[in-house]
């Protein structure tokens, strides 16, 4: 299998602690964000990461290089922001089979992918989903009891809700009838998701950070200690 990366993120609520680097290359306990999730892959077998970069993609093609842990890496270089679905579309021209994973670079969702893999058969995308409690900085997404999305939630306070991790699973041609080349992949989503046949895979006891604000960022120091 293969995996695409989001890693363009300019990290913008983070500058007050971490300037002048990509969002997925900022140090946890002296290593980047970003190794940790190929260290999460490469668990998996992953053979084929393609990293879609932007912002300083300077800094993270020094570091990885074209080949990292035993994984082959292709850059598909963003020269003009592109919205996250216009840069997973992009990437997909990279993408030699017919699926693959895609991941945000800011997150990591600590799930088994050979389960998520079994879960997701028969339909263009599956998402992985994280249960949260007292959360407003996520929207929520529901499903039925076959896993098929229903409904999208804008953010909110809830009690409880369904996020998105930040994982998904989907097929090369999931944008073989979309024109444009700059969206946001959530408004794609949200739009397109009854077509798409999208399932939400429920993994409640994986961890999951998002390393988007300082408070999180410091969690996962500490966490990453104990974890990793």
């Amino acid at each position: 299998m293969e995996a695409i990366i989001l890693a363009g993120g300019f990290g913008t609520r983070l500058q007050t602690i971490v300037k002048d680097v990509p969002k997925p290359m900022a140090p946890i306990n002296e290593k980047p964000f970003l190794e940790y999730i190929f260290n999460y892959l490469s668990k998996y077998a992953i053979k084929h990461i393609i990293l879609s970069v932007g912002y300083k993609k300077e800094i993270i093609q020094e570091y990885f290089k074209k080949e990292f842990n035993n994984i082959k890496i292709t850059y598909s270089i963003e020269d003009e922001p592109l919205g996250t679905g216009g840069a997973i579309k992009k990437a997909l021209e990279c993408v030699k089979g017919n699926k693959s994973f895609v991941l945000n670079g800011d997150t990591l969702f600590n799930i088994d992918l050979n389960e998520f893999t079994e879960s997701s058969k028969n339909n263009k995308i599956s998402i992985a989903l994280k249960e949260m409690k007292n959360i407003e900085r996520y929207g929520s997404i529901e499903v039925n009891e076959n896993n098929t999305i229903t409904s999208f939630k804008e953010k909110q306070f809830f009690k409880k809700a369904f996020i998105n991790g930040g994982i998904y699973l989907l097929y090369k041609d999931i944008f073989i009838n979309y024109n444009k080349d700059i969206f946001s992949f959530e408004n794609f989503l949200e739009n397109n998701f009854k077509n798409l046949n999208a399932k939400g895979i429920l993994f409640n006891d994986s961890y999951f950070i998002d390393i988007g604000i300082p408070t999180d960022y410091k969690k996962a120091e500490i966490d990453f200690k104990e974890l990793f």
